[in-house]
């Protein structure tokens, strides 16, 4: 069925997903009571909703279109060029779930544990998250840096379009080893609820770095591993950024307990 084959497996996946976690969840007392009556809308809760939410999905929306404006640069090489963009894309979205399952669950462990005013083990999870997903990281980078070309011949098996595609990952396979910091650093800001930061760090970035140092690198070499290049740049300069927060926040924590022993 080709493309609209994908599409339909798609949609049945995700409709088999919602109908297991239905049947599941009727087959089990939860911790809480649940009804229909509790499915409606409680407006200081949705403002607090929106306030945290929007920065992210707007920071998501804008970071995926400079990602798009990468690939339009590099449409402009040439056929072997873009499919071989394609296919490292793809491998990219297989190594990059495991920085992005950290961030998430960073997200949520910092929140319950600020939420209960255990700062300090919200800044304990982040050192050991960073750690443990630096060790996963290293395995993706060799993975890409070294090895790429095999996983570009995953999808495909054009020779030139797999050569294009490893140039590319290369490029990637450093920002794999960048992202452990920064993922876990957004998980962990979002969790604070400084999503604000968040969003405006990665706009800032994308726009800033990313996509100049990738068109600049399309005029000057053409080549896609240092077109590539544009994302780790704009993932230290992230890294950069949030280190500078972490320690306003850290600055701003130990005046706030200054000030409370003073009293």
């Amino acid at each position: 069925m080709g493309a609209a084959g994908a599409a339909v497996a798609t949609v049945v996946s995700q409709t088999v997903s919602v109908l297991i976690s239905l049947l599941v969840l009727s087959r089990r007392t939860l911790p809480f009571s649940f009804s229909k009556r509790d499915i409606h809308i409680e407006r200081p809760i949705l403002r607090r909703i929106v306030r945290f939410g929007t920065p992210i999905a707007l920071q998501d929306l804008l970071v995926g279109l400079s990602f798009l404006v990468i690939l339009a640069i590099v449409n402009a090489l040439g056929l072997i060029a873009s499919a071989g963009v394609g296919v490292a894309e793809k491998v990219c979205a297989f190594i990059m779930l495991i920085p992005l399952a950290f961030m998430q669950a960073m997200s949520a462990y910092v929140a319950q544990n600020h939420g209960a005013g255990k700062n300090e083990r919200a800044e304990r999870g982040l050192k050991i998250a960073i750690l443990v997903s630096t060790a996963f990281g290293a395995v993706m980078f060799w993975a890409a840096f070294f090895h790429g070309n095999l996983l570009c011949g995953i999808f495909a098996r054009d020779q030139d379009v797999i050569a294009a595609g490893f140039d590319y990952l290369r490029a990637y396979g450093i920002d794999c080893l960048l992202t452990c910091f920064l993922f876990c650093f957004i998980g962990f800001f979002n969790g604070l609820g400084e999503t604000g930061f968040v969003m405006v760090q990665g706009i800032a970035a994308a726009f800033l770095i990313r996509i100049p140092v990738a068109w600049w690198m399309s005029r000057a070499t053409g080549r896609l591993f240092y077109i590539g290049l544009g994302v780790p740049c704009s993932t230290l300069a992230q890294i950069t950024a949030c280190f500078i927060f972490y320690a306003h926040i850290r600055r701003k924590e130990e005046l706030m307990r200054h000030a409370e022993t003073s009293l």
